[in-house]
């Protein structure tokens, strides 16, 4: 019986440790070939090693996959084209992209220097739109030029990005940038066949790990694996996603959900006088439902930050 992704080609960003690692280990294990990117950076995005991707790597040859290492920053828009180069070059092709690499520099918006907003959105926004340029535009010329055409897009969102979290207005802002660029992506490659998605997941990694309270049982940190985010990102690199495009998943231990995105609520007829304002807004505001908190309910309780 043939596995999900044989034969196909993965890139997976900041795939060294945490989720990407796990999509990486799970891409590999359904028989595609992965180009395992990581700078090896601190949470910060500060430093640099490449020992983490390679150990993934050598994980995937040691269970008999094929895989290699790229250390390019996939922020830098050459950077981002090399990587696409090189996974055309060292295999043959390209089918998936998972963007998964960020950086967390949190603070609260009063605190918060140009550089720490300026680096996180770059990484997290700038470093999911490279790869996706480069490699549509791959897609395109395939398409183009009559060849079958099966793109896959899997970027990484957050519920603190599409919900709302305190302190983390840059890597939120960034996390919500994507959400809308997955979706407006979609609309603009369908017809090159090239499906585009987002997962946001709720995981326990390097970056999370002090942002909430630690898992006291085995059972909490089992449901906070970043293991329960690869399945949904590994099946729609496969060619069975094929009819969904322009979603965003959320994923963790404890449930697989879709979010659903900004809807028009309660309306009037346009109003000219803003004097009059005040009752047809709160009329309005009464009829609506509350934004959502970070569990995803409207009106719902905000909760500890997650990845």
């Amino acid at each position: 019986m043939a596995r999900l992704c044989e034969g196909r080609v993965a890139i997976v960003t900041g795939a060294g440790r945490g989720i990407g690692r796990e999509h990486a280990l799970s891409l590999a294990r359904h028989g595609a070939r992965v180009v395992v990117n990581d700078l090896g950076a601190d949470v910060d995005g500060t430093g640099g090693d490449a020992s983490p991707a390679q150990g993934v790597v050598e994980e995937i040859i040691a269970m008999g996959g094929e895989a290699v290492v790229n250390g390019d920053d996939v922020s830098d828009f050459d950077g981002a084209g090399r990587l696409i180069a090189q996974a055309i070059d060292t295999f043959g092709d390209l089918h998936a992209v998972v963007n998964n690499a960020g950086i967390l520099r949190d603070r609260m918006i009063v605190n918060m220097t140009e550089a720490e907003w300026d680096a996180v959105v770059k990484v997290h926004l700038k470093g999911t739109f490279a790869p996706m340029r480069h490699a549509v535009g791959y897609w395109r010329e395939r398409s183009k030029a009559g060849d079958p055409v099966s793109g896959r897009i899997i970027n990484t969102s957050s519920v603190s990005g599409i919900y709302g979290n305190p302190g983390q207005t840059n890597y939120g802002a960034a996390k919500a940038g994507i959400a809308a660029l997955t979706v407006i992506a979609a609309l603009e490659m369908a017809r090159y066949d090239v499906t585009v998605n987002a997962v946001a997941p709720v995981a326990l990694t390097r970056m999370t790990e002090n942002l909430g309270p630690a898992p006291e049982t085995e059972e909490e940190r089992e449901m906070r694996s970043p293991k329960w985010i690869a399945p949904i990102a590994t099946w729609l690199a496969s060619e069975e996603s094929a009819g969904v495009t322009g979603r965003v998943f959320e994923a963790s231990g404890q449930f697989l959900a879709v979010a659903e995105g900004w809807v028009r609520g309660p309306t009037v007829d346009p109003v000219e006088d803003p004097e009059a304002l005040g009752p047809i807004v709160e009329t309005l505001l009464a009829g609506a439902r509350r934004n959502s908190g970070m569990d995803g309910v409207p009106g719902g309780p905000p909760q500890p930050r997650v990845d």
